[in-house]
């Protein structure tokens, strides 16, 4: 199996199964991963996802430009906007999405990790956005969530030269979240899952929607559309045994309802 997917206790883990080509996404890999995807929206059991890499050398290399090279799509397919859509593509997940990167993010892994919540690195990743030096574009999302997740002058240097960040590096100009040990790097995440999931499923979806599209829109009306959430939210039973829990000292046993 190229990808290995599986939801256990309300988590989606999302695996790239390719450490022989440091967990590079052929064809197959990512049509394994756009249904996973759709899974992680739909799937009524999953609350929180983690992506990864098989092994302990990479995340993805991203693309596997070698299977792709004889490939040869037909004019019609660039109006199939909705076809195989992925996380980093624009298919709209609102549940959070952890990244665990596990050695070399680059490339396709790049515009991966844009897509993701939180990320956890171990200390030998490294970050690279390097589409430009085999003349070819970071797509599915790289040259448009560089310069909304990092600095300017960052981002246009590893859109443009290709330069590798180390996991320090990456640290420092936030683009993940935490630096652990590799032995440490998915008890982390999951430590982070576990903590999701003791908050407001519901409340969680609406806090990651309306952040993210607030990028996109005037303040005022990001203001109505979070009145209008607050509005919804209100009425869900979520709402009701929140307040309900903390006066009874107690945790809260959230539904998503």
């Amino acid at each position: 199996m190229k990808l290995i997917y599986e939801v256990k206790d309300r988590v989606a883990y999302v695996t790239i199964n390719r450490p022989e080509v440091m967990n590079a996404m052929d064809a197959e890999v990512y049509e394994e991963l756009s249904r996973a995807w759709v899974d992680v929206r739909d799937n009524p059991e999953v609350w929180v996802a983690i992506v990864t890499g098989a092994g302990q050398k990479a995340f993805t290399a991203g693309a596997d430009l070698k299977s792709f090279i004889t490939r040869a799509p037909e004019k019609a397919d660039f109006w199939l906007t909705q076809k195989d859509m992925l996380l980093n593509r624009g298919l709209e997940v609102w549940k959070p999405v952890i990244a665990a990167v596990n050695g070399y993010c680059l490339a396709g892994g790049m515009t991966l990790l844009f897509g993701t919540d939180i990320r956890i690195a171990a200390e030998h990743a490294v970050f690279e956005i390097s589409e430009v030096k085999r003349g070819i574009l970071p797509g599915n999302g790289g040259t448009q969530r560089a310069l909304r997740q990092l600095p300017y002058a960052v981002a246009m240097e590893l859109l443009l030269l290709g330069r590798r960040l180390s996991a320090q590096e990456a640290l420092s100009y936030g683009l993940i979240n935490k630096v652990v040990p590799m032995a440490e790097l998915m008890p982390s995440a999951e430590q982070c899952a576990r903590q999701l999931c003791e908050n407001g499923p519901l409340a969680l979806r609406a806090i990651k929607e309306l952040a993210i599209r607030s990028q996109s829109l005037p303040l005022e009306q990001g203001i109505r559309l979070e009145q209008s959430f607050q509005e919804f939210l209100r009425t869900t039973e979520d709402a009701k045994e929140g307040p309900r829990a903390f006066a009874e000292k107690r945790k809260p046993a959230y539904k998503a309802r």
